[in-house]
C-alpha cells in the first residue's frame, strides 16, 4: 500500500499509533523514547491533556471562518507573541516555509520601497528555509535544489557565522535584506560566534536592510529563551516561526518590527487557512502550558545536563568533531557519515535524526525529565562508540 504515496521520503519501517509525553508506541506495541519531537514540533510531548482538551473544545466550537473576517483568537495570539518577542505585528500562515516566503516577499517590498528594481537577499551557506521555490532557492543545500532549476534570482550566499562576509556587501546598492537562522537546524546545529546577530543587526541598520531571522526550529523555548535571538538581546525586523508553536497543529507566523511594519497591505499577501481558530487555540494553549510549567527554564537546565553527559562519554573521542547545543537543540558531529545510527537507535527504542550527513541531531520535547535525559545520553553514546569501533575494525582488517 505504500506505493499509493508519492516517493518523497525514505521512511523508516515503523508506524506509530499513540503517544504520551516523551514516549511513542508503534503498531506492534513497542515503546520508543522520542528525542526528535517530530523535528522540533511536539515541544510539549505527545497527547498533552491540555492541548487535547483545547483542540477538542475548539473543534466543537469553531474551526474555520477565513481571514475575510476578524478572528479574535488570532488577535489574542498575536498580542501574546508580540509581548514575548518585542515585535510589532504578526501574519499567520500554516508552516515555516510559508513564514519564510512571507519574509522574502517583505524583503522585496522593502527593496522596491527603496527604489531597488531587483532586490537581493543575503543568505547563508548550509541554511535551510523550506521547499517552496523561493525558500528552496534561499536554502544553502545544492542537493535538495537539484532538479528544480532554474532557481529564483536575487540571493547572495555567504558563510554562516561570518559577519565580515556580510559586511563586504555594504556597497552593493541592490541588497535589501539578510535572512539567517540564529542556530542552523538541518545544517547541523551550527551555533555562530557570540555577537554574530548583533553584528548583523548593526549592518542591517547601517545599510537600511531588513534583518530577517528564521526561528522555525529554534523558536518557542527550544534554546532556553522564547526565541534564540534573545540570547543576544537584539531585535530583528522579521521573525519566522512555526513547528513548536502548535505542538503538531499546523501553524506558522511571520512577525515584523521597525522598518518591516506595514509593508504588507490588503491584497498584497494572504492565506486561506492561516491563523484559523483551531490553530490559534492550540498555539495559545502551548504558550499557556510553557509559562505555567516553566518549560523554557527546563529546556535550558536539561539541555545543559544532556550536553554534559554526552561530553563525559564522547568528548574524548578523536572521531567526535564537536558536541554542541543550546537548550534542547543539540548536535554531535562525527568525522564520518552517521546515517546508519538512525536505524540503530530505532532498534533500541530511541528516535533520533542525522542531518548534514555527519551530525546526530537531538531535539527532545521540552517536557522530558532527568531520567529520560540520561537514557538519551546513554543510548546515543553507546551507538556512536559502536559505530566508531566498527569503522576502526573495518579499517584495520581492510
Amino acid at each position: 500500500m505504500a506505493d499509493i504515496l508519492q516517493n518523497t521520503y525514505n521512511r523508516l519501517p515503523v508506524a506509530f499509533e499513540r503517544g504520551e509525553g516523551a514516549w511513542l508506541w508503534d503498531t506492534e506495541g513497542h515503546r520508543y523514547l522520542d528525542a526528535l519531537s517530530g523535528i522540533a514540533v511536539c515541544g510539549l510531548g505527545h497527547a498533552h491533556p491540555k492541548i487535547a482538551a483545547a483542540v477538542a473544545d475548539q473543534a466543537h466550537t469553531l474551526i474555520h471562518t477565513s481571514n475575510l473576517y476578524r478572528i479574535p483568537l488570532q488577535e489574542k495570539l498575536a498580542r501574546r507573541l508580540s509581548a514575548l518577542s518585542g515585535m510589532d505585528q504578526v501574519f499567520f500562515c500554516n508552516s515555516g516555509a510559508e513564514a519564510n516566503e512571507a519574509a522574502i516577499k517583505l524583503a522585496r517590498l522593502h527593496g522596491h520601497r527603496r527604489g531597488i528594481e531587483r532586490p537581493k537577499i543575503i543568505v547563508m551557506e548550509g541554511s535551510f528555509h523550506g521547499r517552496t521555490m523561493a525558500t528552496l532557492t534561499a536554502t544553502g543545500n545544492a542537493r535538495i535544489q537539484h532538479g528544480f532549476e532554474p532557481l529564483l534570482e536575487g540571493f547572495i550566499r555567504v558563510p554562516f557565522g561570518d559577519s565580515t562576509a556580510v559586511a563586504e556587501y555594504r556597497s552593493d546598492p541592490e541588497v535589501a535584506a539578510i535572512l539567517v537562522e540564529p542556530i542552523t537546524g538541518e545544517g547541523g546545529i551550527g551555533i555562530p560566534p557570540d555577537g554574530y546577530l548583533r553584528d548583523l543587526r548593526a549592518l542591517a541598520t547601517e545599510n537600511d536592510w531588513l534583518l530577517m531571522l528564521d526561528e522555525v526550529q529554534a523558536g518557542i523555548g527550544r534554546t532556553g529563551r522564547w526565541f534564540a535571538f534573545q540570547h543576544e538581546e537584539m531585535l530583528p525586523d522579521v521573525l519566522s516561526l512555526a513547528k513548536g508553536l502548535g505542538n503538531g497543529v499546523p501553524i506558522g507566523a511571520s512577525l515584523v518590527a521597525g522598518r518591516a511594519v506595514d509593508l504588507f497591505t490588503p491584497g498584497s499577501h494572504g492565506t486561506t487557512f492561516g491563523g484559523n481558530p483551531l490553530a490559534c487555540r492550540a498555539a495559545l494553549t502551548v504558550l499557556d502550558v510553557m509559562q505555567a510549567e516553566g518549560l523554557r527554564e527546563e529546556a535550558s537546565r536539561l539541555g545543559s545536563r544532556l550536553l554534559r553527559l554526552l561530553e563525559e562519554r564522547l568528548g574524548h573521542q578523536r572521531e567526535v568533531v564537536e558536541i554542541r547545543g543550546r537548550g534542547l537543540m543539540l548536535g554531535i558531529e562525527l568525522d564520518r557519515p552517521a546515517g546508519e545510527l538512525v536505524r540503530t537507535a530505532l532498534d533500541r527504542g530511541l528516535l533520533i535524526n542525522v542531518t548534514a550527513e555527519r551530525v546526530v541531531r537531538l531535539l527532545p520535547p521540552l517536557i522530558i525529565n532527568d531520567a529520560q535525559v540520561a537514557e538519551i545520553a546513554d543510548t546515543v553514546s553507546d551507538i556512536v562508540l559502536e559505530l566508531i569501533d566498527k569503522t576502526e575494525r573495518h579499517r584495520i582488517t581492510a
